[in-house]
Parts: C-alpha cells; structure tokens; sequence
C-alpha cells in the first residue's frame, strides 16, 4: 500500500516536488508522533479573528486559538454554550449571556464578561471593517455591555431572534487587543496557541496548558501549505501529513480520501451595475450557458450537485421545488442577439475572475466557463488571482473602474439560516452583492423578522424570486468535499471541515497509540 517506502528514489523525488518534506517511516521516523501535521491549500492571509467567517482565516483560528461565546453543531444545528453556558431573550430587542467562570487566555489574563463585550463591540461596531460584521450582522450597530463579570448584555435595534446564532460567529479576545488594526497572531482561550509563523514556509500551534476545556490529543499542530491538490494528496500517501485539505477527485488520494458533504455553493456573481452586464438578458444568457450537470460530472467527478440557489438543503429557506436553470445555447445565443440589436454592446470584454485553490478543478471550471461564453457570443478574460486579490473584487468596497467582470465565489452558509446568505449577498448594499432593489431588500428584511415555518417559507419564496427579479448570480454546484486523513488519525469531518476544523476532534487511531505504548 505504500509502495514510496520501499522506493526510496521515488520518496526523494517526491521530495524534490515538495520543497521541505521528510520521508517517514514505519518507526514514525521523520515526525514527532505528538505534532499534527496538517496540509491546506494556501496560507492564510490573516489570523485576525473577527475574519473568520473567510474560510481561510477560519479554517485555522476558529475554536482552535480563539472561541466564541456559543458553538453551532454542524450535524444538528442545535446551539451549544461554550464560553457562554446559558443565554435568554429578555426583552424584545435585548439577550442576555451568562460568562463561564475560570476561564483564562493563553497568556494568563483572565477572561471575564469584559471581554466578550469588548470582541462583540470590536468585531461588530468598530471601524475594521471585519468580514464578520458584514457576513454576519449586516452592519448593524449593538449596544453591548458587562453590568457584571459573569453577564453580557446585547441590545438590537430591532428585534432579532436569531441574536445567539450571529454571536456564535464573534471569536473572543483580550480587552486590550487594537481596535484600530487588526492583529495577524491572536491571543485567545482556545485550546491551541501560536506558537510560531514562518511567513510563507509554515504555521506552528501549540496545546494551551491553561485551557478551560479537555486537553486535546495532539500537543502540537503544524500547517503547511501546498497549492496543488496532487501535491497534498501525496504529502497524505507518502505519509508526510495527517490532514489534508480541499482534494480532488483526481488528486490521487485513494482509500485515504474521505469524501463528506461540506455547505459550500459555488456560483458566478455578475456585476449587474456594468454594460453589458446591466442587461437582464444577457445575464439571462449567461445562466443558459453554464452546463451545470457536465461541470459537476466532468470536473467535479459527481462530487457535487448541480444547484438552483445559492444555499444547500438543510439550511433554513432551501427551497426544494426549485428546478435547475436549463442549458440552452440557442436561447442563450438568441438572448445576446438580442441585446446586440437594441444597442447592448455584447462585445465589451468581461473579465471573469477566479480565485487560485478556491476548490479543486478552479481552473479547469473557469476555462469551461470562458468556452461556453464565448459560444453564445461573449468577449470574456480569464484572471486568476490569490487571495487578497480576489477579495478585493468580492467584498465591498470594490475597486473603481473595474469594467464588467463575472466573480466565481464559493459560499458556506455555516450558521444554517438563509439570513447569513441574504444579508450578505443579495441586499443592494450587502458586503459581498453587487446589486439589488429597494423592494427585493424590504422583502428580506421582512423574511429576517419571522420565527418558524414562517421564516422558512418566506426564505423559499425570496430565493424563487430572485432570478426573476435581480439576477445577480448563475448559480453552479452544491459542493462535495475530499479531506485526506493518515491511518493514525480518528476524524470524522462534517460540514463545518471546510470553515472551522477542530483539532480537539482530531486523536491518534488505536493502532496509533499501540505504536506509540
């Protein structure tokens, strides 16, 4: 099953490959059984924890180095206290939150009421432009305050009862951390702490000796970085990682492959304010010619399903009855004929920007897209950008005089309410839409105040009235993930793997620990 370790020149080649990596063995030669060595998809930009609802911020720092005051089951969507323990509504527009006692940061100030209620107001009322704020709140103001060591006290402009599932977003840090920039290497009370970042080789985590909480397994956590999925998929065979992130099929992971149904929607944003983009029928053409079903049979090898909105089901306002929009390249050749006759100039070039690593087979789906575009009658350019690139045309404010340009994202609902996903991109003014109405935003803040099959129905109906409507997105797949996992590991991921992985759920399989005795 191994056959590198009996190939020596082949391990060294792979080596070669990956710049820094060491063969092992079967005496754990070539790793410290106590450090978890995980591989991702890119470095993060920031550790900053009130960007953690971005995946590649959150993927590390959340519940790992820093914490929020109430944790959401990815399984059951049921709320669980953890820096907070107990949480009630006490009047229309106020909830109150109970503060665990005996809880310290990695650096041994103590953690008190005081400091929750100065992450909520830092993350949400500052002026950081964090992406939770915008993600999560909307903007919205709180008034937040301790009248006690052990209580935090929120009060909304408006009624909210979702209030505790928003504030399960909000990571928690020390009183004295800036509010007027954000810190790349926290401070929290998770179980984990940094312990050292070699900027562009690697990131090092060490087990918090004062967390409040059970001691994690592993007494160490180091990440490495690798761009290309096949690069990761043998760092896992060859038995150079423990964990590996965003595989593809293709990738080469075999039996060590772990597929699981993670909440992310990919889907192309069009920015409808541009010519020719501003034309409804040509974003209506655009929408015919993606081939959603071959993209997730060809690329995607059936790890996906092809979708008809921008959340999957089991989230609150999924609408089942919706169908998918239809692959018509005559309709959609007859539509850009169309705009052209009216004077719509379809031949202004459109950029289509995509992320690098953003999931597998990115580029492959965006050279697909770029062919089926330019089939209808479309003048479209392919640009592939990293990160901080990319965000800077995905969160507002977007950059001046950008021309038309398609943006492919990938959403994760992680909370579970299509609130999250409508606050954030389809309110005229939301940090990541690009365009709306006034009427479409009153009918989502109306869906916002209800409780019940009421809020759900009310969801369904916005997102069947969105493609009519506004048009802002061709939506593409409801995606799958591929997490590599060494044999030594017991993980099961969930849908939460792709935004918050949590090491504290990670633990050496039995045969491990027999090794290891």
């Amino acid at each position: 099953m191994r056959r590198v370790l009996a190939a020596p020149a082949v391990a060294l080649a792979a080596c070669t490959f990956v710049a820094g990596c060491t063969v092992a063995n079967t005496a754990h030669g070539g790793y410290d059984p106590d450090t978890l060595r995980i591989v991702i998809s890119q470095e993060p930009p920031t550790l900053e924890p009130c960007e953690s609802s971005l995946t590649s911020t959150g993927i590390v720092v959340r519940s790992n180095i820093t914490e929020p005051l109430i944790e959401r089951d990815p399984d059951t969507g049921d709320l669980q206290p953890l820096l907070s323990t107990a949480w009630r509504q006490t009047a229309p527009n106020q909830w109150a939150f109970d503060i665990r006692k005996g809880v310290t940061f990695s650096d041994g100030a103590p953690f008190t009421a005081k400091d929750a209620a100065f992450s909520i107001d830092r993350a949400v009322n500052s002026d950081l432009q964090c992406n939770v704020d915008g993600y999560v709140f909307g903007d919205a103001l709180l008034d937040v305050r301790a009248p006690d060591d052990n209580t935090v006290v929120i009060g909304t402009t408006n009624p909210d009862p979702i209030l505790p599932l928003r504030i399960s977003f909000v990571e928690i840090v020390p009183s004295g951390t800036s509010t007027t920039e954000k810190v790349r290497e926290p401070i929290g009370t998770g179980p984990y702490a940094i312990s050292d970042w070699e900027y562009g080789q690697k990131l090092l985590l060490k087990r918090n000796d004062r967390y409040w909480g059970a001691k994690p397994a592993f007494a160490r956590a180091e990440y490495q970085w690798r761009s290309e999925g096949s690069v990761r998929a043998a760092m896992i065979t060859n038995d150079e990682a423990d964990i590996a992130t965003s595989l593809g099929p293709e990738d080469g992971a075999g039996d060590r492959g772990v597929p699981f149904q993670n909440n992310e929607t990919t889907a192309l944003r069009m920015q409808a304010t541009e010519a020719p983009l501003d034309d409804i029928r040509v974003r209506q053409a655009i929408n015919y010619s993606v081939n959603r079903t071959g993209i997730v049979k060809a690329l995607f090898r059936g790890l996906g399903e092809p979708a008809s909105q921008l959340i999957p089901s089991g989230v609150v306002g999924y609408n089942d009855q919706l169908p998918l929009w239809p692959h018509d390249l005559d309709k959609a050749k007859a539509l850009i004929a169309e705009a052209k006759a009216d004077g719509v100039p379809v031949d202004r070039q459109i950029r289509l920007i995509g992320r690098t690593a953003q999931f597998p087979k990115i580029s492959e789906t965006i050279e697909v897209l770029q062919s089926e575009f330019a089939e209808i009658g479309l003048n479209v350019k392919i640009e592939m950008m990293d990160t901080a690139g990319q965000l800077q045309y995905q969160l507002r404010p977007f950059p001046a005089d950008t021309g038309p340009y398609l943006l492919m994202i990938m959403h994760g609902n992680q909370a579970g309410d299509a609130a999250f996903t409508m606050d954030q991109y389809m309110l005229s003014e939301g940090p990541q839409s690009a365009y709306g109405t006034t009427e479409f935003d009153s009918s989502i803040r109306a869906a916002e105040a209800l409780t019940g099959q009421g809020r759900q129905d009310a969801f369904a109906k916005l997102f069947a009235e969105e493609p009519q409507q506004i048009m802002q997105f061709a939506y593409i797949a409801h995606m799958k993930g591929i997490l590599g996992k060494s044999p030594r590991i017991d993980y099961t991921p969930n849908s939460a793997t792709g935004d918050e992985m949590r090491l504290s759920e990670m633990t050496p399989a039995s045969t491990d620990r027999t090794d290891r005795s």
